[in-house]
C-alpha cells in the first residue's frame, strides 16, 4: 500500500467527535472543544476527540468515587475475574480493528500494533487470575494475653491512570487490568497524540458489563486534564507512564493528599555485547532492541556497548540490517519502520541527529529525515546507527525516543558496568555472551529493573517491570503490580 492509496474504513472513526466516558455515559467536553487526531504517516486528520477540561475531570472523579462506594465495592473476586475475562474476550474479538486504529493513530506497523494487543491481553488475563488470589495473612504475635491478629488487603480507591502514546492499547490494558482485579475504579487519561483506541476500549468495557463509573475516560491535553487529575483530592492513586520531566510534575501535584504513586518512566538502556557472543544473533537483537516501534519504547536498547575486538564487525552488521529496513505507512505489510508519532516528536529526534553529528559522532546509516516523494507529509526518520560515540555526547546521555542507536566500544566487564550505570535512570539492559557466569555476574552489577541475557524486549505477565532511579518506582506485572492498587489493614482481636 502506498501513501496515496485510500485508508481502510474503520466504522469507529466515522461520525462526530468522540466523546468522554463518564459514569457509564458518553458525554461532550464541558467547554465543547474538540481536537483532531493526526495520522503520522500522512500528517492528515483521521478523527476528532473531545478536548477535556478540569470540569470534566471533576465529573469523572465524582463518578469513579460513586462507583467505588456503590455496588462495585461488594462485587466478589470471582465476579471480577469473570468480568475481566469477558472484557478480554471482546478485546480479542476486536483485535484487528484495534490494531488498525492504533496504526492510523500513532503509526506503528500493523504487526507491531497486533503484538502489543496480544501482550496486553496476556496481562489482562493474568490480572483475572489475580482477582481471586488476593489474600491477607495471620502472623503470629508476641502480645501478652490472647490476641488474634490478621491483615486484610483492600482496594486503594479511585485511580488516575495516565498512559503514553507509543503502545496505546497495551498501555491502557496494563492500567485497566489491576484496577478491575483489585476492585478500584479509574479515570483513564490517554495521550492526546493517540487517544482513539482507549475510547474504543471504553465501549468494549461497557459491552462486557463493567458497571457505570468503574472505568471513566477523559481525553485532552496533559497540562490540563493530566494536571487536574494528579492534583484532585478525590484521587487516591496515580499510575503514570511517561517522561521523567512530567513525572516530576505528577509528584508535586500529588502531594496535596499524599496519593500513592507508581511511575513507569524512560531510560537510556545499555545493550552490552561481549566478543564471545553469537555476533549475528547479537546484531539482530541490537537492531530489534532499538528500531522496534521506531525506537518509541521506554526500554529501547539505545546504547550499544560492544567489546572492542568485535566492535567494527558488529556495528557494521547492525548498520546493514538498519539500511535494509523499509520505512513507510504502518498499513503496508512490508513496512518495518513506521513514522514517529507527531511533528513535535519528529523535530525532537531530528534535533538529536544534528546534535550527534555536530559533536563528532558518525552516522553509518540514516542520520536525517526522510523527505522523498514516498514519505512526504509523514514524520519519518530512518533507522540510524552512530559510531565513534563517546559517553559525554548528548545522544549517549539523553533518551531520544526514536530509531537512533549510539554504539560505544568497551574493554572490560568492570568498565562497561560502570559506564552502563553512569546514567541516573535504569529501566532495562541487555547482555550478550556465551559465558553464563559472566552474564549473571554483570546482571547483578547493572542497576536496572530488567536484565535480558541473550535476548531483548522479552516480556511475561508474571514478571515485574519497572526502573531504578529516574526511571521511576513501583512495578507493573507480576504479583508486585496488584500490590500497587491495594491497602493493607491490620486487625487486632483480644480473645481473653
Amino acid at each position: 500500500m502506498t501513501m496515496a492509496e485510500p485508508k481502510p474504513r474503520v466504522a469507529f472513526l466515522d461520525g462526530p467527535a468522540k466523546q468522554l466516558l463518564i459514569g457509564g455515559a458518553w458525554q461532550s467536553a464541558a467547554l465543547g472543544k474538540v481536537v483532531s487526531s493526526i495520522d503520522p504517516a500522512t500528517g492528515r486528520p483521521i478523527a476528532e476527540t473531545a478536548d477535556g477540561a478540569p470540569e470534566d475531570v471533576e465529573r469523572a472523579v465524582r463518578a469513579a468515587r460513586t462507583a467505588f462506594d456503590g455496588p462495585w465495592r461488594r462485587c466478589t473476586p470471582a465476579e471480577r475475574m469473570k468480568l475481566i475475562l469477558r472484557f478480554a474476550d471482546l478485546v480479542e474479538r476486536h483485535a484487528d480493528e484495534l490494531s488498525l486504529i492504533d496504526t492510523l493513530d500513532m503509526g506503528a506497523p500493523l504487526a507491531r500494533a497486533s503484538a502489543g494487543i496480544a501482550a496486553g491481553l496476556a496481562r489482562l488475563r493474568w490480572n483475572a487470575a489475580q482477582a481471586v488470589s488476593i489474600r491477607g495473612d495471620t502472623p503470629q504475635n508476641s502480645l501478652p494475653g490472647e490476641f488474634l491478629t490478621y491483615t486484610i488487603k483492600e482496594p486503594i480507591g479511585v485511580v488516575a491512570a495516565i498512559i503514553p502514546w507509543n503502545s496505546p492499547v497495551a498501555s491502557a490494558l496494563w492500567k485497566l487490568g489491576p484496577v478491575l482485579a483489585s476492585g478500584c475504579t479509574v479515570v483513564l487519561k490517554p495521550a492526546e497524540e493517540a487517544p482513539l483506541t482507549a475510547l474504543r476500549l471504553g465501549e468494549l468495557a461497557l459491552e462486557a458489563g463493567v458497571p457505570e463509573g468503574v472505568i471513566n475516560i477523559v481525553t485532552g491535553a496533559g497540562e490540563i486534564v493530566g494536571a487536574a487529575l494528579t492534583a484532585h483530592p478525590g484521587v487516591d492513586k496515580v499510575a503514570f507512564t511517561g517522561s521523567f520531566e512530567t513525572a516530576q510534575a505528577v509528584i508535586r501535584a500529588s502531594a496535596g493528599n499524599m496519593k500513592r504513586l507508581s511511575l513507569e518512566l524512560g531510560g537510556k538502556s545499555p545493550n552490552i555485547v561481549f566478543a564471545d557472543a553469537d555476533v549475528e544473533a547479537a546484531a539482530q537483537g541490537a537492531a530489534n532492541a532499538i528500531f522496534l516501534n521506531s525506537g518509541q519504547i521506554c526500554s529501547a536498547g539505545s546504547r550499544l556497548f560492544v567489546e572492542r575486538p568485535v566492535y567494527d564487525e558488529l556495528v557494521a552488521r547492525v548498520a546493514d540490517l538498519s539500511q535494509a529496513m523499509i520505512a513507510g505507512s504502518g498499513l503496508d505489510p512490508a513496512t518495518q519502520i513506521g513514522p514517529l508519532v507527531s511533528h513535535a516528536q519528529l523535530d525532537r529526534v531530528v534535533g538529536y541527529l544534528e546534535a550527534g553529528q555536530r559533536q563528532g559522532a558518525r552516522a553509518v546509516s540514516g542520520g536525517h529525515r526522510l523527505t522523498d516523494a514516498e514519505h512526504i507529509g509523514g514524520y519519518f526518520v530512518p533507522p540510524t546507527v552512530f559510531r565513534d560515540v563517546t559517553d559525554d555526547m548528548v545522544i549517549a546521555r539523553e533518551e531520544i525516543f526514536g530509531p537512533v542507536l549510539s554504539a560505544l566500544p568497551f574493554e572490560t566487564l568492570e568498565e562497561v558496568a560502570h559506564r552502563a550505570n553512569a546514567i541516573p535512570g535504569g529501566l532495562a539492559s541487555g547482555v550478550w555472551t556465551r559465558d553464563g557466569a559472566r552474564a549473571h555476574r554483570l546482571a547483578r552489577m547493572l542497576r536496572a529493573g530488567t536484565v535480558w541475557i541473550n535476548c531483548y524486549q522479552v516480556m511475561d505477565p508474571a514478571m515485574p517491570f519497572g526502573g531504578y532511579g529516574t526511571s521511576g518506582y513501583g512495578r507493573e506485572g507480576g504479583i508486585e503490580h496488584l500490590e500497587e492498587y491495594l491497602e493493607v489493614k491490620s486487625v487486632y482481636t483480644k480473645l481473653d
